[in-house]
């Protein structure tokens, strides 16, 4: 009887063999194929293509000419590139920390199903989708230092007024403000790693006399490093990246260069310039410093990480 079910199974084996197109990693291979397709076209090879003409002279009128390290050279004598350097690492360093702590206080709060639970996640989610140009306009409006809301809001309250756009500090302050309330997907990811934090947990710290802070600081804390990791170094590039719209609706890069950040001059020295070598070897450097920013960070966080852990 074992060697007749042997034999049906080997049976079975050689017809899956003589049809490879019925297997499940042909069909998986062939689902993922549009995208891999998609991604090398879209991705990969503009990619390659910006790394290759970050070395050249070229203006879309004439061929490309190799320079070599010109380009890099020019950069390195910017005023323009140094301060919009310094503008987007001002931008990261108050935005990045400021929306990940954002996301996470409000994935804490509306973890657990309350009353009007459904509304108040849909709250926080809904500036992450509103068009980037209609957010960039609501927030000319209530920036506006004359008759914009907040401004009004804040002299009820007796507080200064400042001149948010015509001023270099609040105009680059204000595009911190703007992007700490596009945290939605920040939140979603946060409130999905809580889920996965066993109850059983907290419920053991509690029989053992912990606080809500210690069960914090303890158990939740450690366990969401690395989606908060993921998020931070997602945040480094999303967020400088949307930076763009509102620097280019509102102000486009005033006063005084204050809001000029990375991707904006990408755009200037491409599309206004027409220096394409130039724009491509800022955006090949911008993105050397964000990989050493990246893996400084982890650096300084993964040994701690994995010794806890361990």
């Amino acid at each position: 009887m074992r060697t007749e079910q042997l034999t049906t199974h080997q049976k079975t084996l050689q017809r899956v063999k003589k049809r490879p197109f019925s297997t499940y990693q042909f069909q998986t291979r062939l689902f993922l194929f549009p995208y891999i397709l998609g991604t090398f076209i879209l991705v990969v090879l503009p990619a390659l293509a910006t790394v290759v003409i970050a070395f050249t002279n070229y203006n879309t009128i004439r061929p490309p000419e190799w320079v070599g390290l010109e380009n890099f050279f020019r950069l390195s004598q910017s005023a323009y590139a140094r301060i919009s350097i310094q503008n987007s690492l001002y931008f990261i360093g108050l935005a990045v920390p400021l929306r990940i702590l954002g996301a996470l206080l409000l994935a804490l709060l509306l973890q657990r199903k309350r009353r009007l639970f459904g509304l108040h996640r849909a709250a926080v989610y809904t500036p992450t989708v509103i068009p980037p140009v209609a957010y960039s306009l609501l927030w000319l409006w209530i920036l506006n230092p004359v008759y914009g809301p907040l401004n009004i809001f804040l002299g009820w309250l007796g507080l200064p007024m400042p001149a948010w756009l015509t001023e270099p500090g609040s105009a680059r302050l204000a595009m911190v403000i703007l992007s700490l309330f596009q945290i939605g997907e920040g939140f979603v990811v946060l409130l999905a790693g809580l889920q996965t934090i066993p109850r059983a947990l907290y419920e053991s710290a509690k029989v053992d006399g912990a606080s809500g802070w210690q069960s914090f600081w303890r158990i939740t804390l450690p366990l969401l490093v690395p989606w908060l990791l993921l998020l931070t170094f997602r945040d480094l590039l999303v967020s400088i990246e949307n930076t763009f719209t509102p620097s280019f609706v509102i102000t486009y890069g005033g006063p005084y260069y204050s809001t000029t950040f990375a991707p904006l001059l990408v755009y200037e020295l491409a599309f206004d310039f027409f220096d394409f070598g130039m724009a491509a070897a800022f955006m090949l450097l911008f993105f050397v410093l964000m990989a050493l920013l990246i893996g400084g960070i982890t650096a300084l966080v993964g040994p701690r990480f994995v010794r806890e852990d361990a």
